[in-house]
C-alpha cells in the first residue's frame, strides 16, 4: 500500500507557508469577534493542530466527526458520529476541513451550524478540490491549496484509515 504513495505533491515547508498565511488572515478577519473554530474529524486534526497555533486572537476549538467516503469515493450520504460540544450560538464558527470535493459534508455542516444560531459560518479548508465539486454553491473561504482530481495523503489525510501520518501531501494511486 504505502509503495503506492511516494510522490509528493505538497512539500512541509510549502504547508508550514500555508498555515502561517491562513493564520494570518483568519487572526485580522476575527478580531474582536468571538470565535469557535470546529474540526472535522478525523482528517483535519493536523491541520487544525497547526492552524490554530499561528491565530493570534482568542478562540474556542471543538471537533465534530462526519463521514461520508468509503475507500476512495463518496457516499453522498454524510453522516455525524460525534457532535460538536460548544454551544455556537452568536458566535462566528470557522469549520476546518482537510479537504473538500463533492462539497458534501460541509454543505451539511454549514447548514447544521447555522441551525444552531451561529453568527457566522465559514469554511476552512488545507486541500480544495474543485474538479469533483457536487454542491457547485458552497463557498470555500479559506483555501490553502487547490490539488488536482487525484486521490491525495498525508498531512492528515488518509486512504482507509492509513497513511495519515506522512508531514507532506503525497499523491496515492491505488
Amino acid at each position: 500500500m504505502y509503495d503506492k504513495c511516494e510522490e509528493i505533491l505538497i512539500s512541509r515547508e510549502s504547508l508550514d507557508g500555508m498555515v502561517k498565511k491562513l493564520g494570518r488572515q483568519i487572526s485580522e478577519d476575527y478580531e474582536g469577534k468571538e470565535l469557535v473554530v470546529i474540526g472535522v474529524l478525523r482528517g483535519s486534526f493536523i491541520f487544525m493542530a497547526d492552524l490554530v497555533r499561528e491565530i493570534t486572537i482568542p478562540l474556542s476549538l471543538d471537533f465534530i466527526i462526519a463521514k461520508s467516503y468509503a475507500g476512495t469515493e463518496t457516499t453522498g450520504e454524510v453522516r455525524i458520529l460525534k457532535d460538536a460540544d460548544v454551544k455556537v450560538a452568536g458566535k462566528h464558527v470557522l469549520i476546518v476541513e482537510d479537504i473538500i470535493d463533492s462539497g458534501f459534508t460541509l454543505s451539511r455542516l454549514i447548514h447544521y451550524f447555522e441551525n444552531r444560531n451561529a453568527a457566522s459560518v465559514k469554511i476552512c479548508t488545507a486541500l480544495n478540490k474543485p474538479s469533483r465539486r457536487v454542491v457547485k454553491d458552497l463557498h470555500v473561504d479559506y483555501v490553502g491549496f487547490e490539488v488536482p482530481d487525484a486521490f491525495v495523503v498525508g498531512y492528515g489525510l488518509d486512504f482507509n484509515d492509513h497513511m495519515r501520518n506522512f508531514p507532506e501531501i503525497r499523491l496515492y494511486r491505488p
